[in-house]
């Protein structure tokens, strides 16, 4: 049943958060933004899919994979996601993906929280790191297999966070190396 929030049909909703309608599609498929009150060609969305678009499209800009996108915003109620949506650091123009690669290259980048405003911080600090639960592990996944030795498999679900992928990387070397010295 629409609420009186469900005001913006797809293509209001992607002009309004500068998407095409497919790409609302693809993040209400991908857990990014909850589905709309109805499905057809009648669909409503209202304005909690419009902050969570816009947010989507600003930490994309901060070059986020959609994996942590999709966690970040699982933390969040629509009251955080309007607020941070609305905050005069998301209407800033982000450099473009050569100048962040350069920057990589340069030197290494702090971590979000220490770059960006405080009222901006809440989302990488002040929201607490919950152990996400199976239900809300995102329905499209795969697993890769990764051979340590002929015996041994690493058995990876993916999409993972950054941060998860340096780990996994970590794990992997780790386990390579031991297999070696055991090898020798």
């Amino acid at each position: 049943m629409p609420t009186t929030e469900d005001t913006y049909s797809l293509n209001d909703l992607a002009a309004l958060g500068d998407v095409t309608p497919r790409t609302i599609r693809y993040y209400i498929a991908q857990g990014l933004l909850p589905a709309p009150s109805q499905v057809g060609p009648g669909a409503r969305y209202g304005d909690r899919h419009l902050d969570r678009t816009r947010l989507i499209k600003l930490l994309q800009r901060e070059h986020l994979p959609l994996a942590e996108i999709r966690t970040r915003l699982a933390k969040m109620d629509d009251r955080q996601v309007a607020q941070l949506a609305q905050t005069p650091y998301a209407k800033q123009a982000s450099g473009s993906a050569v100048d962040y690669v350069q920057s990589v290259l340069r030197e290494p980048r702090p971590p979000m929280a220490a770059q960006t405003p405080a009222s901006f911080r809440m989302m990488a600090v002040d929201v607490p790191q919950p152990v996400l639960a199976p239900s809300s592990v995102p329905d499209r996944s795969q697993w890769d297999r990764i051979t340590l030795t002929p015996d041994v498999e690493l058995h990876v679900r993916r999409p993972l966070t950054r941060h998860h992928n340096r780990l996994v990387d970590r794990l992997i070397a780790t386990a390579r190396q031991l297999f070696e010295e055991e090898s020798s």
